[in-house]
């Protein structure tokens, strides 16, 4: 007897939406659930459907990232240069809008507001040292600003937490081998003090560097596109994001939102060697955002548990979780 589609032997298993998450895609989870089943019936169609799965959540965790790149391109171009509020302003204004109409229509949930908050605090603060010792400066005057640094400026650091938020929780994140929190913590405020101290004494990056990889040299981060659960080291992903943001900034760059020394008198790619500093940043986004996601360990079996959230003896926080 011919069974329905649904009956196969290989028919995959679906797990709940992570739509649910936000209110106005909720009505759409059920369509998309049938066009799931239609998608599994042929091995190619449901190869192409987990890849623009993929493409869907990357561009859905990008939200707010995405909204600031357009309106860094988006006023390069069009925004008058006689006009009577700076551009600089102009984007302070609309990241704010942008922020509070993500809240109002349900489509950024409490946690990530929170994340964003954070981390346009810990990027402010930066800025106005960096610009102050001269690592990069914001050649158009404006009204709001901290010590020389546009305000709007603390979103550009707040993309990169609002996506590890929203990424976090649409690929239903798993690890194996994952460090305790509070070695992770204490890397994030080394990397973060370091950003400061090596204008004044030797630069420790690479030792940072070095404790990045023994912390998470064994970590593995198991994601979820569709159906199966699919890893990676993550390092890799680390490196990978860090990649995409060195992209982000080079259009930054170009449309003069920023601008290096070396950029002053044209435009140039922004040195590879910043990809490193975007790298260890990371990390501190990752921590952050770990306080409000607490990681779950991936179990032999499927299941997950979570991290502990108490810690052992404290001379081997340090050491990644077995």
């Amino acid at each position: 007897m011919h069974r329905p589609p649904d009956q196969q032997p290989d028919s995959p298993k679906f797990e709940p939406s992570a739509a649910a998450i936000w209110p106005p895609l909720r009505p759409f989870i059920a369509g998309e659930h049938r066009l799931g089943r239609f998608m599994a019936r042929r091995r190619w169609t449901s190869a192409l459907y987990e890849f623009v799965r993929f493409g869907l959540k990357q561009g859905w965790a990008c939200l707010f990232g995405g909204i600031a790149v357009f309106l860094m391109i988006a006023t390069w171009w069009f925004y008058p240069a006689t006009a009577w509020l700076p551009r600089y302003d102009f984007l302070f204004l609309c990241m704010i809008t942008v922020q509070i109409a993500l809240l109002a229509g349900k489509l950024e949930t409490a946690d990530e507001a929170k994340v964003i908050l954070i981390y346009h605090v810990v990027g402010t603060v930066m800025e106005i040292f960096k610009t102050q010792v001269g690592s990069w400066i914001y050649p158009e005057p404006n009204f709001f600003r901290i010590a020389g640094v546009p305000l709007f400026s603390g979103f550009m650091y707040a993309c990169i937490g609002s996506y590890l938020c929203r990424a976090w929780r649409l690929f239903d994140l798993e690890f194996s081998g994952h460090p305790r929190r509070l070695g992770l913590a204490a890397l994030s405020v080394a990397i973060y003090v370091n950003f400061f101290s090596h204008h004044f004494m030797p630069d420790l990056r690479w030792l940072l560097f070095a404790l990045a990889g023994w912390l998470f040299f064994r970590t593995r981060v198991y994601f979820r596109v569709w159906h199966v659960s699919r890893s990676m080291p993550l390092l890799l992903g680390f490196a990978l994001v860090s990649l995409f943001i060195w992209f982000s900034e080079n259009i930054g760059t170009f449309t003069k939102t920023w601008l290096y020394p070396s950029q002053r008198h044209g435009w140039s790619m922004v040195s590879i060697d910043k990809f490193g500093s975007w790298f260890l940043l990371l990390i501190i986004s990752y921590t952050l955002v770990s306080l409000v996601n607490a990681p779950r360990e991936k179990c032999m079996d499927g299941r997950t548990i979570a991290v502990r959230k108490k810690f052992n003896r404290m001379p081997d926080f340090w050491l990644p979780r077995l």
